[in-house]
């Protein structure tokens, strides 16, 4: 037995309203073809389904078991309609980002603001980890997007990298060697005084190990951190030199808490970039919230 659900749906919304005349106004068609429909369907089902009287329609006890069973379908059917209509639209969804913690300070927020704006019902979710692990949810579709920092050469594999910002290191010192900031100094000279860095699993320590590694030289840290954050007011308790991102460093460099140096190694400039897979269909949300992202550039 095949019956369409537009039978279904003209028995339920007359069984609702117990009116063939109210019935034909919700579904905007005529009382003629509602009642063509119903007949239709109890022939199908090869049963009575509504007793007629003079003032509507009443279920018969076939149609009552009939409409117990139809009602949940037929409401959980428009709802999910309901749904897709508002996902579509992107009154309603989810977004699923990763952001390190560099580019949630330089650049995420006030996009993600414009955005919010627009969108209101959207859920973010924001995953902060290392880049290359929030890379690897980006390409396991455990993340929709990222906001992600690579060094100025890095090509993605499998997923698209979108330059959106740059922004430059510097090294730090505090009151203790705020003499090495008065001339110029070497990679090589700084060896030979206690380093700060991130810890050995996250991309920025990499970079610096591979920046080090171009001039012959070992980037071993005294003291490894977990955040970019911490990095300043190690510094400036004078426990050793740091590299920063410059924006991270500004207000202590007001305040002459820290002191930049004048490397004579060029540190390359560093990408904030917008990461996704190429070939995953992504959510009206997700779509909606790349396009913000791409329009800032």
């Amino acid at each position: 037995m095949q019956v369409s659900f537009d039978s279904y749906k003209v028995f339920y919304i007359t069984a609702k309203s117990k009116s063939i005349t109210q019935a034909a106004k919700e579904l905007y068609v005529t009382q003629p073809t509602v009642t063509h429909c119903i007949q239709k369907l109890e022939e199908e089902l090869g049963c009575t389904l509504f007793i007629r009287g003079k003032k509507g329609v009443k279920l018969t006890p076939e149609g009552k078991i009939l409409y117990k069973r139809i009602s949940i379908a037929c409401e959980e059917i428009w709802k999910a309609e309901n749904d897709m209509k508002a996902l579509k639209e992107c009154k309603k969804g989810e977004i699923l980002l990763g952001a390190s913690e560099t580019t949630i300070h330089y650049f995420l927020l006030p996009h993600l603001k414009k955005y919010k704006k627009k969108y209101p019902n959207i859920r973010v979710k924001i995953h902060n980890s290392t880049t290359q692990k929030m890379l690897d949810s980006i390409r396991n579709d455990e993340l929709d997007c990222g906001i992600l920092v690579f060094p100025e050469e890095y090509n993605g594999d499998g997923v698209e990298i979108m330059t959106l910002a740059t922004f430059q290191d510097i090294a730090i010192v505090g009151n203790e060697y705020k003499e090495l900031a008065e001339s110029d100094i070497s990679l090589k000279d700084l060896v030979s005084y206690p380093l700060i860095s991130l810890q050995n699993t996250t991309m920025t320590n990499w970079i610096f190990r591979e920046i080090f590694k171009q001039y012959n030289l070992d980037l071993n840290p005294d003291i490894e951190l977990e955040t970019t954050d911490l990095i300043v007011p190690t510094v400036s308790n004078d426990l050793g030199i740091g590299f920063v991102p410059e924006y991270f460093a500004d207000e202590a460099l007001k305040r002459k808490e820290v002191f930049k140096l004048n490397l004579i190694e060029k540190i390359p400039r560093r990408k904030i970039c917008l990461v996704y897979k190429v070939d995953k269909p992504q959510s009206k949300a997700v779509e909606a919230f790349i396009e913000c992202i791409k329009e800032s550039v």
